[in-house]
């Protein structure tokens, strides 16, 4: 028999490939109509990837926030901002055509130091499994792209993340590139669970679509493994996740944009 809660993941992870769905041929649509007006006014117009997740992801998709109500949507009250004022800055706008070539040390260990206006994460990064995700890190922080960016979408209800990684805030953005799916057999991959403290590339719900779009699990969430595991995040940094967490997100629906100001102020990459 099922449970009512097995009854409630279930329509949430309905939930997320629905709003997936839709997105892709949102941007299905925009492209066919960008190319109609690239040929009319004889331009070439070359567009950033659209990302996404919860998105993360694939049942999401990365991950924005739908304006839809379902059964098992539950209202989040909002609790007051536990975060500080951005750092001064602006979003870079950056955009490459191709992959960037790998060049980290596969052999060596490699940290992601998340420095947000909510705390600082430090994330273990998982270079030998993961090699083209990290170096694609490695060198979107060594240029300043994730500094001065919001994490737009919080979900907390039936999958339990928070995606960031768009400097547009939108959830369609990224570096105009895409990388390989990896690691998706990662051991810590059990019974279709992405396990807190997890974090893992969003994409658009097809194979090799990661861009930089990145999201944080802070607590135990069903997935189908489709989503590269690429980091771990240290105990400190959970606290400060399960900061934001506790604010709740801004549609009371347990989807969208955090209520707390998640702005990622500094991204660094190091070799250890």
């Amino acid at each position: 028999m099922v449970t009512q809660e097995q009854r409630k993941r279930q329509l949430a992870r309905e939930k997320f490939l629905r709003q997936q769905q839709r997105r892709t041929a949102a941007r299905r649509k925009a492209r066919m109509r960008n190319s109609v007006i690239a040929s009319v006014l004889g331009v070439v117009v070359i567009g950033s990837v659209a990302l996404y997740t919860t998105g993360v992801l694939k049942n999401d998709d990365k991950a924005n926030a739908s304006s839809a109500t379902t059964p098992s949507a539950t209202p989040t009250s909002k609790a007051p901002d536990p975060c500080e004022k951005p750092a001064a800055g602006s979003v870079k706008k950056l955009s490459w055509k191709k992959e960037p070539a790998v060049t980290i040390d596969t052999s060596a260990k490699y940290t992601m130091k998340l420095a947000t206006t909510c705390g600082d994460m430090d994330i273990a990064l998982k270079t030998a499994a993961a090699p083209h995700t990290v170096n694609s890190f490695d060198f979107l922080a060594s240029k300043g792209y994730f500094d001065h960016t919001k994490c737009h979408r919080l979900t907390t209800n039936g999958i339990y993340v928070l995606q960031c990684g768009d400097p547009t805030g939108s959830g369609s953005g990224g570096p105009g590139y895409t990388i390989p799916d990896e690691n998706l057999k990662d051991k810590s991959l059990k019974g279709g669970v992405y396990p807190a403290g997890t974090v893992a590339m969003a994409n658009t719900g097809q194979k090799h679509t990661g861009g930089s779009q990145f999201f944080l699990v802070y607590q135990d969430s069903q997935l189908p493994p489709s989503y590269t595991p690429f980091g771990t995040i240290s105990a400190s940094g959970m606290k400060v996740l399960k900061k934001i967490a506790a604010a709740g997100e801004s549609t009371g629906q347990g989807d969208g944009a955090p209520n707390a100001t998640v702005v990622i102020n500094k991204a660094t990459v190091t070799k250890s």
